[in-house]
C-alpha cells in the first residue's frame, strides 16, 4: 500500500482568492508564501476530486491531509472542519491531522481533543518559528503531553539551516528538534522535508542515540534536493 502522508488541500473558496481570504483572517504570512503579490508561485490548487484522481493515477491507496502553521487558532478550527467533513465523505482514501495555535493556551489543548474524538489522527503540520512559541512554551509542552498520552503523531515543518531564501523561510534550530526527540522519547515525532538534513546528524552518536522516535518525510524533495538525497539519508540513519 502506497500512503503519501504529506498533502494539504484548502476549501475552493481559498484557491478563488487565496490573498483576500488570508488577509481577511490576518493570515498574511501564509498569503505571502502561498500567493506572493510578484514573483513565482510554489503553491498549486486542488480540489477533493482531482485529488482523488490524482491518487488514482500514481497508484496512491490513502493520503494524509496535513494543516498549516496558522497564526491564529480560529484559522485552525476552520481547516480541521474541512479536513472533518472530507475524511468523512471518503473514510476509505483519506486521513488527516489536527493543525493548532499553541499559543492559544487551553483552547488549543481543547480543539486538539475535539479534532481527534471527531475523527482526526494525528496533529500537524506545526512550526514553532513560524507561530511564534519556544520548546518549552506551556501550551506547547501540555499539546506534546496529549499527544503521547493518545498516541498521536505529530508533524512539524523543518527548514534547511543552508539553502535558498524565499518567502516565509525561517531559520531553525535543528538542536530543538533533538531536544525534543530526547524530552518526550514516547512521543511519535514526524520531521517534514527530510527534517531539515538533520538525519546527516545522527551520525553523531549523542545525536543517532536519541533520535529513535523520529521519522522523516520526503515532502518537497524535488523543489529542494537532488534525488541522491534519498539513498544518502537512509544510509545516514
Amino acid at each position: 500500500m502506497i500512503i503519501d502522508s504529506h498533502v494539504h488541500l484548502y476549501a475552493p473558496e481559498v484557491a478563488a482568492d487565496p490573498r483576500g481570504w488570508a488577509e481577511a483572517r490576518g493570515e498574511e504570512r501564509w498569503a505571502n508564501l502561498a500567493a506572493p503579490v510578484s514573483g513565482p508561485r510554489l503553491q498549486g490548487w486542488s480540489d477533493i476530486d482531482t485529488l482523488l484522481s490524482d491518487m488514482d493515477a500514481a497508484g496512491v491507496e490513502k493520503a494524509v491531509l496535513l494543516g498549516w502553521y496558522w497564526d491564529h487558532l480560529e484559522t485552525c478550527v476552520e481547516q480541521n472542519n474541512w479536513y472533518l467533513g472530507w475524511i468523512k465523505q471518503h473514510p476509505d482514501r483519506l486521513m488527516a491531522f489536527a493543525t493548532v495555535q499553541p499559543r492559544a493556551g487551553a483552547e488549543a489543548e481543547d480543539e486538539v481533543k475535539r479534532a481527534v474524538d471527531a475523527g482526526l489522527c494525528g496533529i500537524g503540520e506545526l512550526s514553532h518559528t513560524s507561530q511564534g512559541f519556544s520548546m518549552e512554551h506551556p501550551g506547547w509542552i501540555r499539546i506534546l503531553e496529549l499527544a503521547v498520552e493518545r498516541g498521536l503523531p505529530i508533524n512539524l515543518h523543518v527548514n534547511e539551516p543552508v539553502g535558498r531564501r524565499h518567502p516565509g523561510r525561517l531559520q531553525d534550530a535543528l538542536d530543538d528538534y533533538v531536544w525534543l526527540a530526547d524530552r518526550f522519547p514516547d512521543l511519535k515525532l514526524i520531521l517534514a522535508h527530510w527534517g531539515g538534513l538533520l538525519p546527516f546528524f545522527e551520525i553523531n552518536k549523542w545525536v543517532g542515540s536519541r533520535m529513535s522516535n523520529v521519522y522523516y518525510d520526503t515532502a518537497a524533495s524535488p523543489l529542494l534536493y537532488d534525488p541522491r538525497i534519498f539513498r544518502t539519508v537512509v544510509d545516514a540513519i
